[in-house]
């Protein structure tokens, strides 16, 4: 079958490799390892929570890890019972190249960073094709400098990355592309090859290594797997697996290396254990200490090869993991046999986008993505009470954080928004990486959604995870919009809709929404709380930390999501009567529970309670004082713009044929026609009898869109920035307990350490806000049509229907990625070098958020947690 020849996905050999019968079989190896567990809370036993400082990065090479692995461009089994990875030695490096580098929170100026310069290219969704690149240079990697110049540096300067450092000037470094193919779903081929980018000669040490996880160290089972030489090649065998084998080559031989998973306490605590330990290759090759490695065996192996490489020379060498006994398989057939498939798989997706950088976008969107996957593994009982057989934790360690979490043991793939800046999961990036997901993988993308509301990850009080720094945290609550779209993108794929995965989550949120009923609407009044909801910044203060005595405040956005939560909740219930009319009665539940909440946020008796300001036509947090007072928190920004999520347009073919529905509606119209008549002509037919719920008339959605589409406010040339524009010369104060707080727009990094610093939503520009506001003027206009039109950009006088600004939206947005006039990528503009470069200038990276301005990539810098929703902007009909 050609790359041409598939009408879908499922038709090609991936799209059948996954739903057949030996679908899960194939996943069963994949990306998983972190590439950055050191730093993490996991990792973190300290009396003081400081997980930065417990386990930096400079004992990451020594110390054996409690939860996971890491590793450069790292692949595994879905337990790492068996770990592959890369290491590099440039010969002038003082360490060994084993993982990334990059500043902790308090080292950079804005927060923890990654210095390294490395894309995902390439996979697909059963991992039998992936593909990476590492860029590495000849000279002694910049630590140092990179340190010390980023410490030097205030909140006000830009951020010193690697290019800065001059390390890769005149071409001076190595392309060290990684690359893994599946001959069978347990027989693994690793391809490393290393192209010298500069004229003149080099050397590069590779080292392709293989290695147990350590599970022996903590109790339990003391069983250690081994890697044993036999001849040329290693037996692995490990208790809970088959035997396995594993063989190198390349263009010269090989030198075997072995250490143990273990952790160097002499070095690290100056306790007399005997090795070799987790970081004796390191100390061999670099520190010619022959003690530090063992010949024969160990728990940690490693292939060393010495590549000699002309000027502009590429050498490749091989690894493989297979079961003992295999046979020979030609390793160049097999990858160009893979990368095919890959080929057509991607070509039977791209079908409708017809230019080729579009789908070059996107392809590398969806494969950060995959690349993303990593084993979550997390005992929270046994890590606030330490394991049998080490040396407790402190006292104060049980105290610091999650200790109501006790429930939560973790051990599962997951998707993670940054696999170094974010190596752990967050509720509502999983919600937007679901969606994603679902346009190459339905079956996984479930498989997210329902983790999160497992007995071993949702609280028993209803609450779903919201990260590891603070599991009680709230994230906005996006999975039921998340659920419902990964349904109707499998419908839409396959032709038949998942009703079981769709009723069985929809039980699990009902106790989820109950939860934000009881703990974030504080007085009962439909008005809701909720913290800082992963905005960090966004607000004058932290918004999940405690006000003075006496202060409350009720928030837009909370209010927002919430109302946007009980539609959704709505529609799902009525998908489900189609099957089971009982869900009638939950989904009109729902339907009164978003009246409520409209007629509370839109101020309906006149009552100081509401949050829409009639002075500003605007939506605002709205602050309580002790005197009884409140005051509009007048700082526009996209909390303020977010009542827009909260739409669902009803169609009567889907509503009328379900028994009981219409008149149970109609009585609550009658017995409360004051909320009928404040939401969007909910009760009047539209165009092809459609009903439309929402918190916004008509007059209120105009004003709120001449706000969002005004270029001097909200609109940016690249999406909709998250503070308005305005506050840039005149910034927003206010006067709360004695204190003067300000907020002022800052299109580029935070110019504040509130929330920690690194993430700023004070002007930039942030894809998951701007993907629903796109969503929702497509649903707006699924019920006005064209007979609904505001000014595009605002005092233009051209009047644009909303489908004409989504679709005009999602096109600014897209052109934060694709090359312009100049051939030059605006997010990727901090990047001159490559942009310059031909071979280059295909490369991409998906930041976290984007320049107010300039479109310039920002914060954390493979966050296809989230920015990879350009791949459904791209793609047609998505």
């Amino acid at each position: 079958m050609t790359a041409a020849a598939a009408a879908s996905i499922l038709e090609t050999v991936e799209g059948q490799r996954l739903n057949g019968p030996a679908g899960e079989p194939w996943r069963e190896w994949g990306p998983y390892l972190s590439e950055r567990q050191w730093g993490t809370v996991r990792e973190d036993y300290s009396a003081d929570g400081d997980a930065w400082a417990y386990l930096p990065h400079d004992h990451a090479r020594s110390r054996a890890y409690r939860w996971g692995e890491d590793g450069l461009a790292g692949f595994s089994d879905k337990a790492q019972h068996w770990c592959l990875g890369l290491a590099l030695w440039n010969e002038r490096d003082s360490i060994l190249k084993e993982r990334l580098f990059g500043l902790n929170n308090a080292e950079g100026n804005h927060g923890e960073d990654v210095k390294e310069l490395y894309f995902y290219l390439d996979g697909v969704p059963s991992h039998a094709y992936m593909r990476m690149l590492y860029k590495y240079p000849q000279a002694a990697f910049p630590y140092e400098d990179l340190l010390r110049e980023n410490a030097r540096r205030g909140l006000d300067d830009t951020e010193y990355e690697i290019l800065d450092t001059g390390v890769f000037e005149d071409d001076r470094y190595f392309d060290v592309t990684v690359e893994y193919a599946k001959h069978a779903v347990d027989d693994i081929f690793m391809r490393v090859t290393v192209h010298n980018r500069f004229h003149q000669p080099a050397r590069l040490r590779v080292l392709p290594q293989v290695w147990a996880r350590n599970t022996w160290s903590w109790g339990g089972d003391s069983r250690k797997p081994s890697l044993r030489l036999e001849g040329e090649q290693l037996l692995a065998l490990h208790p809970r697996c088959s035997p396995m084998q594993v063989t190198a080559w390349g263009p010269e031989p090989c030198e075997w290396l072995f250490c143990n998973n273990e952790t160097n306490f002499p070095k690290l605590d100056g306790l007399a254990t005997p090795g070799p330990f987790k970081d004796g290759i390191n100390d061999y090759l670099l520190g010619g200490a022959s003690t530090a490695i063992a010949r024969d065996g160990g728990t940690r192996a490693a292939a060393h090869f010495s590549l000699e490489l002309a000027g502009l020379e590429s050498k490749s060498l091989y690894l493989r993991f297979a079961p003992a006994g295999s046979a020979q398989v030609s390793a160049r057939t097999l990858f160009e046999q893979r990368r095919a498939e890959a080929d057509e798989f991607y070509a039977a997706l791209q079908q409708g986008i017809a230019d080729a950088d579009a789908r070059n976008v996107q392809r590398q969107a969806l494969a950060g993505l995959l690349w993303s996957k990593q084993l979550y593994d997390f005992d929270v009982n046994r890590w606030l009470d330490g394991d049998p057989g080490q040396p407790a934790p402190p006292a104060p360690h049980a105290h610091l954080r999650n200790s109501h979490w006790r429930h939560l043991a973790n051990f599962d793939i997951v998707a993670m928004p940054d696999t170094w800046e974010y190596p752990w999961y967050a509720s509502w990036d999983l919600g937007f990486q679901a969606v994603a997901l679902a346009l190459i993988d339905p079956g996984f993308a479930k498989h997210q959604l329902l983790l999160l509301v497992k007995d071993r990850f949702m609280h028993p009080n209803g609450q779903l995870p919201a990260y590891e720094w603070r599991f009680d945290d709230a994230n906005p609550p996006v999975h039921a919009w998340a659920s419902w779209r990964v349904y109707q993108r499998e419908k839409a794929l396959t032709g038949q809709g998942d009703m079981d995965f769709l009723e069985r989550i929809f039980h699990k949120l009902l106790l989820n929404f109950s939860w934000w009923v009881n703990r974030k609407d504080a007085e009962g009044r439909n008005l809701f709380q909720g913290g800082f909801l992963g905005l960090d910044n966004i607000a004058l203060f932290d918004r999940s930390a405690p006000l003075p005595l006496g202060y409350t405040l009720d928030q837009a956005d909370g209010t927002a999501w919430v109302a946007a939560y009980a539609l959704d909740l709505m529609r799902i219930a009525l998908e489900l009567a189609r099957r089971n009319p009982v869900y009638v009665d939950i989904a009109v539940k729902f339907f009164e529970h978003f009246l409520y909440i409209a007629g509370a946020i839109n101020r309906l008796d006149n009552s100081d309670a509401g949050l829409w300001d009639e002075q500003d036509r605007f939506f605002y947090d709205v602050l309580h004082r002790p005197d009884g007072g409140n005051e509009p928190l007048r700082l526009r920004s996209i909390v303020g713009l977010m009542p827009l999520f909260a739409v669902q347009v009803l169609e009567q073919h889907e509503h009328e044929c379900l028994p009981g529905l219409r008149e149970r509606l109609l009585g609550f119209m009658h017995h409360r026609p004051d909320l009928a008549s404040l939401v969007s002509r909910w009760n009047e037919p539209g165009q092809g009898n459609r009903l439309l719920l929402a918190l916004l008339r008509g007059e209120r959605t105009k004003d709120l869109l001449k706000r969002m589409l005004d270029e001097a406010e909200f609109l940016s040339e690249f999406g909709i920035r998250s503070l308005s524009r305005v506050f840039a010369e005149q910034p927003f104060a206010l006067q709360v307990d004695g204190h003067q707080l300000r907020a002022r727009y800052a299109p580029a990094d935070s110019d504040s350490r509130l929330y920690g610093g690194n993430s700023n939503w004070r002007g930039p520009l942030w894809m998951p806000i701007n993907y629903m506001l796109i969503e929702s003027l497509r649903e707006f206009h699924r019920y006005y049509a064209d007979n609904f039109s505001v000014e595009y950009p605002s005092g233009s006088g051209y009047l644009a229907s909303l489908e004409e600004v989504a679709d005009s939206l999602g096109q600014r947005l897209t052109r934060l990625f694709l090359r312009d006039e100049d051939g030059r990528r605006p997010s990727m503009c901090a990047y001159a070098q490559l942009q310059a470069d031909p071979r280059d200038r295909v490369l991409l990276l998906f930041h976290e958020y984007f320049h107010g301005d300039t479109g310039r990539g920002l914060g954390a810098s493979h966050q296809t947690g989230w920015t990879a929703l350009v791949a459904l902007l791209l793609q047609p009909g998505a």
